[in-house]
């Protein structure tokens, strides 16, 4: 008989620093759309980190490496916190938010508040509809019958993000082919 799913609180985020990661530093304790909170701390977050290490090749090494150890150390966390939590993909975890959304964010800039605005929106969007793609990758490491969380469930909380983010970033990227002179233009030019 299986145990029943641990409810995500203040003191087991504070129990071990792979919860603090995957609960995006308390912001997936939020009651409502902690999906939303996640991206919204992953937002202001970026903003405190860019200001330190500023903008230019250096920056953007430092923000290679940030991600490159963020998705690492995103998998052991999501993976530790939803076995943890006995659920393999738990609404409070939300480091896969802030992760992929830091990379749009790098991607994208430099960039102003509003076109920040239409990036979280358009991640928003993909994040929690899951169309197409999304909504393949999400399904792509699920818990089959009688199998334990594993590393699996880790890499696929952290995955249909890494998805939903390219998606958003194909959109953003169209759409500013399109305003720039139509599609073929943004293609060709």
């Amino acid at each position: 008989m299986s145990e029943a799913p641990r409810r995500a609180t203040v003191g087991l985020l504070l129990s071990h620093p792979a919860h603090f990661i995957a609960f995006g530093a308390g912001s997936g304790l939020s009651p409502k759309a902690p999906g939303t909170v996640g991206t919204l701390w992953g937002w202001v977050s970026f903003l405190a980190i860019q200001h330190v290490v500023g903008t230019g090749l250096h920056a953007d090494l430092i923000w290679a490496a940030i991600l490159t150890i963020g998705w690492l150390v995103g998998c052991w966390a999501c993976t530790h916190t939803a076995r943890s939590l006995r659920v393999a993909d738990p609404g409070s975890v939300v480091w896969d938010e802030v992760w992929a959304f830091w990379l749009m964010l790098w991607l994208i800039s430099p960039v102003d508040w509003r076109g920040q605005l239409l990036a979280f929106i358009t991640f928003r969007f993909f994040d929690a509809a899951k169309p197409g793609p999304v909504g393949w990758a999400d399904q792509l490491f699920k818990l089959k019958p009688g199998q334990s969380i594993g590393w699996a469930q880790g890499l696929g909380i952290m995955f249909d993000d890494l998805v939903a983010a390219l998606c958003a970033l194909l959109v953003l990227a169209l759409a500013v082919a399109v305003r720039q002179g139509g599609v073929s233009a943004g293609l060709m030019g």
